[in-house]
């Protein structure tokens, strides 16, 4: 088993009733336990005219290696009506690996730690409410000094 952390968003049809059925689907993928999930928080979207989403961060301890893991989570966004269209478009749910244990993964699928992590309140603060202080992502950057350089602005907690 490998601790991953997983990234969900949802601004279309009821976004917290979404990232509730998202996390009990994830607590019913194969070889995979949910530990622990963060509170939600609603943040700006990153395209003006749309909806705010909600956001959330869940800790899973898995033995699904990273592209089936990938797999599995898409089609849960397709269980819940994503469609893949405009990018940073609204959406019913969106499923990102950010963290995958200790590992930099660089495939034309998936790259983990999640490339615009830097960049984003809505996953940096509530990845810290699920692991300690002085966390670092397996590229060697520190959360401390990731959330240093990206402030709380547009989020609510929930």
């Amino acid at each position: 088993m490998v601790r991953v952390h997983i990234g969900l968003g949802s601004n279309l049809d009821s976004p917290q009733r979404q990232l509730r059925d998202a996390l009990q689907a994830m607590a019913g993928l194969p070889n995979t336990r949910l530990v622990e999930t963060s509170s939600f928080y609603t943040s700006d979207s990153l395209l003006p005219g749309q909806p705010r989403y909600t956001n959330a961060v869940v800790a899973l301890d898995t033995e699904l290696v990273p592209l089936t893991l990938l797999d599995a989570l898409q089609a849960i966004e397709s269980e819940q009506g994503r469609e893949r269209g405009e990018r940073w478009g609204p959406r019913t749910l969106d499923l990102d690996i950010i963290t995958y244990a200790d590992r930099v993964i660089d495939e034309p699928r998936l790259k983990v730690p999640h490339y615009h992590l830097h960049a984003r309140a809505f996953v940096l603060y509530p990845l810290a409410e699920l692991v300690d202080e002085g966390f670092m992502l397996a590229d060697g950057r520190s959360l401390r000094a990731l959330l240093a350089a990206c402030p709380f602005v547009g989020l609510e907690k929930l």
